[in-house]
């Protein structure tokens, strides 16, 4: 009887395995077209009404949020049981869809409110849109904020002025993306890459500050195959590529083409001791890439160093997690 049982069982684990296997995404539609209704859970007039009312994903499947070209005046936020989401433009560009708020360190009452999009669930994937955080020079105001894991913005703009990205917690991937902004506009401890993407700033100030705390961290930002660019810089001010926010702030450019007009010194401690701060740089060209004027505590990395640095390296973590295959298969 025990054999027989246990001979059941397997063939009742192997006929459903195929639909395990067999896990279907959801793909539903998000226009200002369609009106919100009880009966349809597929098509949606705002981004938030598809996050909310969607259908559920079972495990291993993933939810696409495809979005009509438009304005989007709305704030977004991809709460922790929305894992495996997807939100794609489906214009022609990036700047087809744009998703827009103004909200501030003032308006919201904390930095950390002010985002026009937050992610809290992990697999997120943006592809082929705008964030914009449109509030302008009125202090800290994010764009997009992200504490999840295995987060990947690929084709997109990121348009602020201070604080843009708050890349705090979780790996995150950003590929052939623009990110704009002024003061400290890469900010917070994220083990983060920035990959084929330009990073412009649009007045003087820091590129980046990087928020480690101590040296065991696995944290840092890394701008890889990128371009940094900026508008022009007025007299007697500067523009860095970064400055320390914490005390072991890590941030590596390599591989990347740095524009004319930066400060030669680079890099700024914001007070903090510079025997722990970790900022390096490999192999950049453009007239930005001189080190012959950097601080002296800035490093240039060995070619066995800069491997730790690439996104596949950097971001593997324990379940070997490649970005830049995932995001090659991105719609």
């Amino acid at each position: 009887m025990r054999s027989y049982l246990l001979a059941s069982f397997a063939m009742l684990c192997f006929s459903l395995a195929p639909f395990a296997a067999l896990a279907q995404d959801i793909h539903v539609q998000v226009s200002k077209q369609y009106k919100l209704s009880p009966d349809d859970a597929y098509h949606f007039p705002t981004i938030m009404n598809a996050l909310d009312h969607a259908p559920d994903v079972p495990p291993g499947a993933r939810l696409y949020i495809e979005i009509a070209p438009g304005t989007y005046a709305e704030r977004i936020y991809v709460s922790h049981d929305r894992p495996r989401t997807t939100l794609v433009g489906i214009g022609k560009d990036p700047s087809d869809v744009v998703i827009t708020a103004a909200q501030n360190v003032k308006t919201a009452q904390s930095t950390f409110f002010s985002e026009t999009m937050e992610i809290l669930a992990d697999d997120f994937q943006a592809d082929n849109l705008t964030v914009e955080n449109a509030a302008g020079a009125t202090g800290q105001a994010l764009a997009v904020s992200v504490t999840a894991d295995r987060t990947i913005f690929k084709r997109c703009r990121l348009l602020g002025y201070q604080d843009t990205v708050f890349a705090q917690y979780g790996r995150q991937y950003y590929t052939d993306t623009y990110i704009s902004g002024a003061v400290d506009f890469l900010f917070g401890n994220a083990p983060a890459v920035f990959d084929h993407s330009e990073i412009h700033a649009t007045a003087p100030g820091y590129l980046t500050a990087q928020g480690r705390t101590n040296a065991t961290q696995p944290t840092g930002y890394v701008i890889v195959n990128s371009k940094l660019t900026h508008d022009a810089i007025p007299e007697g001010r500067s523009l860095l590529l970064g400055r320390a926010w914490r005390s072991y702030a890590r941030v590596v450019i390599m591989h990347s083409e740095i524009a004319a007009g930066f400060d030669p010194r680079g890099w700024n401690n914001w007070g903090k001791d510079t025997k722990n701060i970790d900022y390096a740089e490999y192999e950049n060209t453009g007239p930005g890439a001189d080190t012959t004027g950097r601080v002296s505590w800035m490093h240039k990395l060995t070619a066995a160093e800069a491997q730790a640095y690439e996104p596949k390296n950097f971001l593997a973590g324990d379940d070997h997690w490649n970005p830049e295959a995932v995001a090659a298969k991105m719609p």
